[in-house]
Formats: structure tokens, sequence, C-alpha cells
């Protein structure tokens, strides 16, 4: 297709605001001139030009200009984005492996997924401000382990196929060791998954060996299998005996099943399964052509200390009220890194919150009802199919019918040229059958149509009704061998919502629960939670992005091709590489897939043996995690006194090991939010050593315009598009983490087994959809395209601006821990508060809950640096949101100081029982010696507009003494009356 003309009304945006009413620019960077010339003055610079040559080394500076084109404004993106979603062809994807088509209650579509209140909220590390999403992910959590049959289930993962790959892990973290590494993988399960557990697998010498189920003879060598349930081609199979056979030879199973073939048929927690995962997406959220959708992970009790990513669980506040909050050692890979089991620090929270929504609107009787038409019209297609004198087997089945055509290969190409003609993708699977999966969209006449398909030489089928009818008389459950047998869904929160009003309100309640970028910043430094603009969110649930099977047809997706085209272009060109994958579907995937590109490069140079990783000390604990599963052994890099790569260390261990030397991982700016002056130095060590560059562009958004990567000398980084390219951070998840790389790792950028894509030497999938998430890469393309080059450039200098200017405002009440050249910053400062801790016992999570009195999100907590405050203000910020912030900080640092002076008691202050609730504070007993006024309204603001915490100081160590990741334990703590709902004579009582 033509590529969109690109037109825009705004002049460069270097020093001067954009003329135009409309820009874009101006709506997203926060500060208007006259602020931006005040904050300068504050700062004693001429310019912002200034202060980025002060702050960035002239050694690495980029002086070209990019070429992403001019920007445009909002109305003229969206008129381009509409005829590239007009330009994909939306047909009836019967297509299954894993993706169905499915109805997004129109409650949930507008109330979450198109709603800031949820989709700008961040991780729940700050539980008491964000209870809201809590319940929502523990409502999934509940859903998911009573599915399951199996007793805990985490918050949510990447993707089926990663997931898949995340048990064989933790399988092998369980029974693994030197003698065991082989790990069985069903032929019967869906292609993407067998082969990202194959990727995953090689690059830890492990063995994948894929076959039959019904044939294999699991050993000793032997730590785990998986199987699909049912499987690829619809069966469903009775794997009791296989299950048994692997756990007497030791290993573990995992499933990968269907949640809502899991309404019918027996959980595989009842059969044995060790591990059950899946794709949560046919619960109300768009196939999206492959993505964002959540993961589910369940588990025995066994495990739970293994489990990857988050667990929502039950606790109690400082007033026995119980709260919720992320569980058992939530960033395991900051606190563990190499040993860390695994890299997931992205989930997809907001895909997860949709999936339990999705179930509380409907129930358990409704999501039964959904499963029963599905497999009543599957049994209605299998029966016309017969009727017309097809082979459908006779195995049990749910959604899937797999039909072998009487005419063999000729009629099976005949067939699909029939479906292709009436808009219909059906799947060629083997050598000469077809499977179809239906889903919940299907209607009578939707099965009419492919039955046409099949029906050779103008041979006619009954009636679909009529076929209806006949296998209703049969009963219409599944086969009696298979059936489920046990409840599921019994809490009351899945019978109260039935109503639209209802859920609404509902929605409603745990929303106001949550503090979220439309309540006021989040600074969190690392995690750039900038602006998520209204224009770049709308297209992500038009038919024409929302509605495509990622396995469809590239014909059928020009649209999404040319956007991808464009996307991986302007991004090669922000970070001066060559190539881009967007596979990656979160930054912990982008660090993985650079470093298993760098070892294929190795490989293919006879240089396999180079294993070995340095990694500074201040790195991001996914480093090392990430460094780990790509097989590499981690060497790590000292610090200086001044927070930045100790040069000379790093050049001493790259001599060191520089017959096994693969890689340095590096984060630029570092950790620290500076700009180290050695960074070229330390890349040519590493290269002059036959080590290769990997770069974390977690902090990508200090460089985009003003210092590029490939120039700096790396030779590949990750995107952080949940960062720096505006994706939305929905509560914990969606992420994206493409890879950008130079030349010489181009050919082996990731592959898939499905759709091709990659280079021609590639390694394997990474993830389940060939472009990762593709739905939610139209808000990157989106802020590319409405920025232009120049709004990027001024973008990046704010970002600078602002950080710099909240250091200087903070610098006299708390210090600044690390500086660059003339004490400038990058995009982000550490201030120092542990002098505190001596003067007063107060702690940067005491200021981080006292924040929440004055209505702010806390700043990143004991990151990069134990016991300090990390602050990123990025540039949507305006100045007086700037200020508040800061005046909030020295306002509690005020509060302080009445601790240091014996003014305040040491115990009984505003800080150490804060977060102050509303209930605290209307209570009729305050026996504290400040009053409730400054305990609730701390700041002039807070009276204008008050977001008040849900609940107190949580008790985390009660929490993870016996952990509860299910509703009933929620429930019975508020029957209870607001008792701690840990009793430590019990044993797990709610599960």
């Amino acid at each position: 297709m033509q590529a969109p003309t690109m037109t825009s009304e705004e002049p460069g945006v270097e020093n001067t605001a954009p003329a135009s009413a409309h820009s874009f620019v101006r709506r997203h960077i926060g500060p208007g001139e006259d602020e931006i010339r005040e904050m300068l003055d504050t700062l004693g610079y001429e310019s912002l030009d200034a202060l980025v040559d002060t702050a960035i080394p002239e050694t690495i500076r980029f002086r070209g200009r990019l070429e992403v084109g001019e920007g445009c404004t909002e109305h003229e993106a969206l008129r381009e984005l509409e005829a590239l979603a007009a330009a994909n062809e939306v047909y009836r994807s019967y297509l299954g492996m894993g993706y169905n088509a499915c109805i997004t209650p129109a409650v949930i579509q507008r109330k979450i997924l198109e709603n800031p209140g949820w989709y700008t909220a961040y991780t729940p590390y700050q539980a008491e401000i964000s209870q809201g999403r809590l319940e929502a992910l523990l409502n999934f959590q509940t859903v998911v382990i009573d599915l399951t049959g199996l007793p805990i289930a985490n918050a949510s993962l990447l993707d089926e196929a990663t997931a898949a790959a995340e048990a064989m892990a933790m399988s092998h973290a369980a029974r693994g060791d030197d003698a065991r590494n082989v790990f069985f993988v069903s032929e019967l399960c869906h292609p993407q998954t067998i082969d990202v557990v194959r990727t995953r697998a090689r690059a830890r010498g492990w063995e994948t060996v894929v076959g039959d189920h019904r044939t294999f003879r699991p050993g000793a060598t032997v730590f785990g299998a998986l199987l699909q349930y049912p499987a690829t081609d619809g069966a469903v199979h009775d794997y009791r005996e296989f299950v048994e056979a692997v756990h007497q030879a030791g290993g573990l199973v995992t499933v990968a099943a269907d949640l809502l073939a899991l309404t019918l048929l027996e959980p595989p927690g009842e059969w044995g399964a060790d591990v059950v995962v899946g794709n949560s997406q046919r619960f109300g959220v768009p196939m999206g052509y492959g993505g964002p959708h959540a993961a589910f992970f369940a588990t025995g009790e066994a495990h739970k200390r293994q489990i990857p990513g988050r667990i929502i669980g039950v606790s109690h506040d400082s007033s026995g009220q119980p709260a919720l909050r992320m569980a058992l050692q939530t960033r395991e890979q900051h606190i563990r890194r190499e040993k860390a089991t695994s890299n997931v620090c992205t989930a997809q929270v907001l895909l997860a919150v949709i999936a339990g929504f999705y179930a509380v609107y409907h129930g358990p009787d409704g999501l039964s009802r959904i499963a029963r038409h599905v497999h009543r019209m599957a049994r209605a297609l299998r029966a016309g199919l017969r009727g017309l004198g097809h082979d459908t087997g006779d195995l049990a089945f749910f959604d899937t019918v797999t039909v072998k055509l009487a005419g063999g290969a000729e009629s099976r190409e005949a067939a699909l040229e029939a479906a292709a003609s009436r808009r219909i993708n059906l799947r060629a699977i083997g050598d000469d059958a077809i499977s179809i999966a239906l889903d919940e969209t299907v209607s009578e006449a939707d099965v009419a149509d492919v039955l046409a398909c099949f029906a050779a030489d103008g041979r006619s089928t009954p009636p679909v009704a009529e076929l209806l009818d006949t296998v209703g008389s049969e009963g219409d459950d599944v086969d009696p061998g298979f059936r489920r047998t046990t409840g599921f869904m019994t809490h009351p929160v899945f019978h109260r919502h039935r109503s639209e009003t209802a859920m609404l309100r509902y929605i409603q309640r745990l929303e106001s629960r949550d503090l979220s970028l439309t309540t006021s910043m989040i600074p969190l430094g690392s995690c750039t939670m900038k602006l998520n603009a209204a224009a770049e969110m709308l297209p992500i649930t038009w038919p024409g992005f929302a509605r495509l099977h990622p396995f469809a047809p590239r014909a059928q997706t020009q649209g999404y091709t040319h956007l991808f085209g464009q996307l991986e272009r302007w991004l090669a060109d922000i970070t001066g590489f060559t190539a881009v994958s967007l596979q990656p579907n979160a930054g912990s995937q982008g660090e993985v897939t650079g470093l298993l590109v760098i070892r294929a490069y190795h490989e293919s140079r006879g240089e396999a043996h180079r294993d070995v990783c340095l990694i500074p000390q201040s790195a991001h604990g996914t480093n090392p995690a990430s460094a780990v599963m790509a097989g590499l052994r981690v060497v790590v890099v000292r610090s200086d006194e001044n927070g930045n790569i100790d040069v000379d260390d790093l050049r001493a261990k790259a001599a060191q090991h520089a017959d096994h030397l693969a890689a340095l991982m590096v984060t630029y700016p570092s950790t620290h939010g500076i700009f180290e002056e050695g960074i070229r130095a330390i890349c040519a060590a590493v290269h002059e050593n036959g080590g290769l560059v990997y770069m974390d562009g977690a902090n990508m958004n200090a460089m985009v315009g003003l210092c590029r990567p490939a120039d700096i000398g790396a030779d590949v980084c990750h995107l952080n598009l949940h960062k720096t390219f505006c994706i939305p951070h929905g509560g914990g998840g969606p992420g994206m983490g493409p890879i950008a790389v130079a030349s010489h790792l181009a050919p082996f950028l990731p592959g898939h087994p499905v759709i091709r894509t990659g280079g021609e030497r590639a390694i394997g999938a990474v993830a389940g959809a060939p472009w990762g998430s593709p739905s939610i890469l139209p808000i990157s393309w989106a802020y590319i395209r409405m920025m232009g080059g120049d709004g990027l450039v001024r973008a990046t200098q704010v970002a600078i601006l602002n950080a710099n200017y909240m250091a200087h405002r903070l610098k006299d009440a708390y210090p600044v821990l690390y500086t660059g050249r003339d004490g400038t910053v990058a995009h982000e400062c550490i201030i120092d508060p542990r002098p505190l801790k001596t003067s007063a016992g107060v702690e940067a999570t005491d200021i981080a809950k006292r924040l929440m009195d004055y209505g702010f999100h806390a700043p990143t907590v004991s990151f990069p640096v134990a016991g300090t405050l990390m602050i990123e203000p990025t540039e949507s910020e305006s100045k007086d949101e700037l200020d508040r912030f800061c005046d909030a900080l020295i306002g509690i640092r005020d509060e302080i100081r009445e601790i240091e002076d014996g003014s305040a008691d040491h115990a009984d202050n505003l800080l150490k029982n804060a977060p102050h609730t509303q209930r605290a504070v209307i209570a009729d007993d305050w026996s504290h010696a400040y009053g409730r006024e400054r305990a609730a309204f701390p700041a002039p603001w807070t009276r204008e507009h008050k977001f008040w915490p849900a609940v107190g100081l949580i008790d985390n160590a009660a929490g993870d003494r016996n952990l509860v990741c299910g509703c009933w334990g929620l429930e019975e703590a508020k029957q209870a009356g607001g008792a701690s709902p840990i009793d430590p004579l019990r044993e797990n009582p709610w599960h």
C-alpha cells in the first residue's frame, strides 16, 4: 500500500513552542514556554540546548536530525490510522491455536479498556493506593484457581507460549539437576508454544523432545513435560497414565489449557497436573493480531515460592482491616538477581483485569452457557461434515473440529479456497486435514457458511437448526469421560453483578481505590510514567486492528504490515541501528532476546564457548536474571563512589574473560540517572576483548534525538515502548520490548513457526505471536507520528529539564545522591533520606506512605540504592505539578524535623501512621498528638481534591506467613468485622 503523506502545521520546536493551536507537541509536553524559561532561569541556563550540552558528553551527542518526518495533528494522525486499519481485512477466523474471537462487554470496554483511570495506573508496589486493581486481580486469580483445580495462581504472565517456558524453568528449578536435562513437549501442543519452549530450553542447555505422549517413555533424565488440553487439533485426551509415568520418573507435568473449555472439562489439577498455564484472551479480550493478552499460571502449594510473576495475597492493615498486596518477594529478579528463576518484571495486568471482570459479569452460569453454545455449534458442524462424507474422527472435543476430506489433498485446497471466497480463515493442519475452531461469536449462519465450503459438487447439508436439534437430542454437554463434576466460581463476587448497573458501580468502586495519572503525577524513577494521550489510545479498539487473528494470511493484514514497517524504520533511526524486531512483548523479553541474538552471532563464528556476561552492580535486577535465562555466566562489575561503572574494573574483567566474553549489559544513561562520561571507553573495552554490547533501553527517554545507542558503541538495545513511547503501563502491563540491532546481528532476529518473520538465520520465537502485542503498537506509532523528529527532541530536552529542576528544588531538603557534570542529572535523580533513619527513625518507605496523604504516588523506593528514592518526572508534567510534588516532599521533611527536635513522638507521628484513611480520620477514637486535619489535609491542594488511600499501612509479613490468593480470604476477613484475616494456627483456610 502507498505510504500516507506526511504533512504538518508545525515549525521546528527546538527552542520555541509550536505555533499551531492543534499541535500535539504542546499537548504532550507539560510546561509551557514561560514555565520552561522560569525553570532554566532557576538552574542558570540560557537555553534547553545549553542544559543538554552540559548534561550529555559531547563525545556521544547526536547532532543530526531524526528521519521520522515532521509532526502532525491528532486529527491527521487518526485519519492515517483509519486508512491503515481499513487496509486490514477482517475475515472470520476459525484458526484456533489459542486465539479466538470473543465479545467484549461494552461496559468493560468503555469503563476499563478505554478508561485512563485503569490504563494509566502503575504496578501496585504501593498497595495502599492500589486496592481496586489488586481486588480485580484477586478475582482473576480466583477464576484461574477454580477452573484449573490448583490452589495457587499468579496475577498473569505475558502469553501462553512464554508461560509454558516459565513452567519449564520452574520444573527444572524444582526437579532438575545435572542428570535431568530433558523436557518432553507433546506434538499436540500449539506450534508457537513448541517453538518458544525450544528457544528457551536451547539457551539453558536443556534438551526438548517433541513427540507422542502415548508412546514416549519418561526416564531418569526427564524433569518435566508439557501437554495441551484440548490439543491443538481439538481432541481431548486422557492423560492420566502419562502423568503418572512422568511423576514416577520424578518429573513435573505442565498442562496448557483453555479456560473456557475448563468450565465443562475436568480440571487438570484433578487428574494430576502440577502446573496449568494458558491464555485468558477469550475472556473478553480482543485478538488484536496476537496481543496483548493475559496468560495464566497455576500450581500447587509446594511451588508457591518458585512461581514466576506476581501473586496477589490477602493481609491486613494497621487497623486490622483486610487489605491486599503483592506477596512473596514480588520482585524476585531484583532480590536474587542471577539466582532468580524468572526475569519476569512486567505482566499483563490490564488484560487480566478485563478477563477477571468478564468472569464477574457472566458468572459461572454465564460462562458455562457460552461454553455450551460453542460446543453445541461445534457438534453441529461435526455432524454436518460427517453427513458430507468427511472423516472427523471419534475423539472427544470441545470447540475445534479437525476433518480429513473425502477427496484428499485436492479437496482440501478446494475447501480452503471456498472458505477464502466467503471471507473465512480455516487452518490447514497435517498433510491432509483442516482444523476449524469455533468461538462465542459463531451463529447458525456462520456454521452454514463453513459447511458450504466442504460441500463439493453442489451437495447440500441439512439446515444447521436441524443439525442442532440432532446433537441436542444426544445431549449438548461434553463427552461424559471428561465432564467436569466440581463447581467453580462460587464466591459471591461472581454472582452479584449481573445487571450493567451493578457492574458499572462495581468497576467504578474499584477504580476509586486506585491512584492513577488521572489524579496526579507518578514520579517513578526508571518507569517513565508520561502522558498516554487519548488520540494514541483511540485506535486500539477499532475492528481493523482489534479483530484480526495473529495467524491470518499476510495478504489480509497490509495495514499492520505498513505500520510495522514504518515503526521499525523510525525506531531504527532513533537508535541508530539497522534492523528492529517487534516480537519481544516486554522489556524483560527484549533483554533475553538481545542476548540470544548475541549468542547466535558468536555461534555463527564458531565461538559458541563465549558465555560470560559482564553486568554492573547497579544494573536492573532483570539484567542478571535475563543473562542466566540466555545461558550466560554473570560476572559483576563494580561501581565507583559516584555510582558510575568502575572502568578499570571493567577493563580488567573483560581482559580476564577475553576468551569467553560474550557481552556486556549496560543501562544508559546509568541506572543512577547519569550520563556516564566513560561509556565509549566501556564499549570499546568489551569489543577489544571479543564481546558485544547490549544496552538496556529503560532510560531511553533521556536519549531520543540527543544521543543514539549505536553511535555510543552498542550492538543491540531493547526499547520499552511502555515507557519512552507512550504505551500505558496498565497497572503492571501490557509492555513491549522490541530490540534494535546493528547490521551484523540482523540475520539472527527472532523468527516464528506459523508466520514467517525475522532474519535469514533467525533464532526461534520468543513470543507466541509474530509481532508480540500488535494491537498496542498503533499507540507508539501515533506518538512518533504526531511528535515528529523535532517534537521528540523537544520532549527529551524537557524531560531532562524537569528532572534537573526537581533535583535543584529538593537538594536542600534531601541530598541528591549522584550527579554528573556541573551537578546535572539525566531524566531522573536519586534523593537520599538515609541519614534520617539515624536522626528521626524515618526511612524511605515512611516517606512513600506519607506522600499518599498529600495525594501522590511515591517515587521508586530503594532502587537502585537501598533506602533511597528515585524520581523521574517525565516531560508531560507541568511546572505547577512539579512544584506541588516538591512542596509535598519538602513539607514531609519539615514533619521529620519535628521528630528530630522532639516536638513529635518517634513512634506516634505523621509518617509512622501514614497513610491516614478516611475511616481513621472520622473515627470517634483519635489518640494521636497531632490533629486530624494535619493528618488528612497536609497541603492546600488536598482541600480542593482529596484522594483517600483505601487502607492503612499494610502488614506484608502477615500475608506472607500464610499465603491466601483467592477471593474467599478477603470475604472471610470482611465478615470477621475487619479483624486480621491471618490466623497462624490455620493453614490456608480459604483456598
